[in-house]
């Protein structure tokens, strides 16, 4: 996996906060940018929604992004913290990602159990 988990969990108010890092050799960084290396924004949503996803022990499909905003490159071997709420919203989450205290990216990801967009196909 180009990312490991140094913590992972559902906290009291029923938020997943996870703290990763991505691995320096990941493939994402020899593409995007082989001289000044970052990580690209779909890699940054595929993270918080795989997060969610094994927090909280479901198989998570996302479907839909809303007001996603990228505020900070994340280089190789950054700690990134991710916290995510559920929303008022059927299968949505408010989250944001942060790395030394400073927002990294934020927005709301639908994710929806894979067996439920399998039965609406």
């Amino acid at each position: 996996m180009w990312y490991s988990y140094l913590s992972a969990e559902l906290d009291d108010n029923d938020a997943v906060v996870a703290q990763v890092t991505t691995d320096q050799q990941s493939s994402w960084y020899c593409g995007h940018f082989p001289e000044d290396p970052i990580l690209p924004g779909i890699a940054q949503l595929h993270m918080v929604s795989a997060t969610i996803a094994k927090v909280l022990k479901k198989d998570l499909i996302l479907q839909n992004l809303t007001r996603i905003k990228f505020k900070k490159l994340i280089r190789p071997g950054d700690v990134l913290d991710i916290h995510a709420v559920p929303d008022k919203k059927k299968n949505q989450f408010a989250f944001r990602i942060t790395s030394d205290q400073e927002a990294v990216c934020s927005g709301t990801l639908t994710l929806a159990p894979k067996e439920e967009i399998e039965k609406n196909s």
